[in-house]
């Protein structure tokens, strides 16, 4: 049993090794390739699939949020005679935290999966092989636009995101719950500032190179046949929905620092 352990923390660690170099190989071509014009209509293609095609679904997910937020909240700020401020908690959780976060699940569940498909069946297909044999380097090729597709275009997603969850919650809270709209928009202004919109959109580009560093990750390990495919799959999404979480959990610790530290809080005794 200690042996297998062992065993399964050494392999542990040597993919956490190789996809570190993956991840730090990807991120160097990605750099370069924004001064080089044969990869950019790569990466305009690969924006097209990953974020005009991504746009509904996103605006969907974002949408319900902010009505699902409306209608379990609303209860229990009427109880305290306090419902015209449920515009507050309502947008601030939906651009602060909800609205980036599941946009990012929702991106990588279709577009994570997509791209490890892709790479993975070229991978099984020995395409991958065909592309480094001819002497371009497939990273630069096939991963870099990826990548820099994920990077630019998350952070635009989490805004229509946001944007419609503000609007879905406030069609519940305003038409059908009642609460009078001035009131509504008054609170909601005094309580969101533009930090907390910020903090939401730079997260995207942190969501955005988890995902598809990951996915092509998995995509050029994958093992052969349809079921190595299909696993690669299924680890790329769990794998990058983790690694969401990991980051919104550090990111929170390093905003709420960065802005403590800027706008100090002061006791008043």
């Amino acid at each position: 049993m200690l042996e297998e352990i062992g065993e399964r923390t050494i392999e542990s660690i040597t993919t956490l090794g190789k996809f570190g170099r993956f991840a730090k190989d990807a991120a160097i071509t990605s750099l370069f390739s924004l001064f080089s014009g044969r990869s950019f209509t790569l990466t305009i293609n690969q924006m097209n699939l990953i974020g005009v095609k991504s746009v509904p679904v996103v605006m969907v997910t974002g949408a319900f949020v902010g009505m699902v937020l409306a209608i379990q909240a609303y209860d229990q700020l009427a109880g305290m005679g306090i419902e015209e401020h449920l515009g507050v908690l309502i947008n601030i959780s939906v651009v602060k935290e909800l609205g980036p976060v599941l946009a990012a699940v929702m991106l990588a569940g279709r577009v994570g999966g997509a791209l490890t498909a892709e790479l993975g069946t070229m991978n099984v297909t020995e395409q991958i092989s065909a592309v480094r044999s001819m002497g371009t380097d497939p990273v630069k090729y096939l991963v870099a636009p990826r990548v820099l597709a994920c990077l630019l275009l998350t952070p635009i997603l989490i805004i229509y995101a946001d944007l419609m969850g503000v609007i879905g919650g406030y069609f519940i809270s305003v038409m059908q719950l009642g609460i009078n709209a001035r009131a509504y928009w008054d609170f909601s202004a005094s309580g969101v500032a533009l930090w907390d919109v910020a903090v939401g959109v730079i997260k995207g580009f942190f969501f955005g190179g988890a995902i598809a560093s990951i996915s092509c990750y998995k995509g050029f390990t994958c093992k052969e046949g349809a079921h190595g495919v299909g696993q690669a799959c299924t680890e790329a999404f769990v794998s990058s929905f983790i690694a969401i979480l990991a980051l919104d959990f550090t990111l929170a610790i390093v905003s709420k620092a960065i802005y403590n530290s800027i706008w100090p809080i002061t006791s008043i005794l």
